[in-house]
């Protein structure tokens, strides 16, 4: 007889986006993606951060203040990370992401042939970025839905 309470596909691979997570460096907001293939292969991960060979030390991650003295206009998003991190080609693919993707993330998405996004929050649901977010996917037949219910499991009793 098998086991209960193991995780589904989804709650794994959102664990391993949640992991990936806590790699950023950001205080307020620390975001994972991991790319998954039709096979369920992970082919992508990544986090928010600067990008390679910019100091983390050297560059701000303020929030607010003038433009350039913020996190803003360099820090790379997890979800871009993820797709520069794999080296396959990504039709057909799924993201999970910890964060529901900005606009700009969900170009990058689309143009990489990505066709589903499960997420697990949408904190900016309603705002600009988000709506511009969902027209593109709605637009582009890219599917995307909350998972409901994940909680990073660590007890094998369940």
């Amino acid at each position: 007889m098998k086991r209960k309470g193991y995780l589904s596909w989804d709650e794994y691979f959102m664990g391993v986006a949640h992991l990936s997570s806590l790699r950023s460096k950001d205080e307020s907001s620390q975001v994972g993606a991991c790319i998954v293939n039709t096979k369920n292969r992970i082919v992508g991960i990544g986090y928010n951060g600067f990008p390679i060979g910019c100091d983390d030390e050297v560059f701000p991650w303020e929030r607010e203040g003038d433009f350039l003295d913020t996190k803003y206009p360099y820090v790379v998003h997890a979800e871009p990370n993820a797709i520069l991190n794999s080296s396959v080609d990504l039709d057909g693919a799924k993201m999970y992401v910890t964060l529901f993707p900005c606009n700009e993330c969900a170009k990058l998405i689309i143009q990489s042939g990505i066709k589903e996004v499960i997420f697990l929050s949408d904190k900016y649901e309603g705002s600009l970025t988000d709506i511009a977010a969902k027209r593109l996917f709605d637009a582009s037949k890219v599917r995307y839905r909350k998972l409901e219910g994940y909680s990073l499991k660590v007890s094998k009793d369940e």
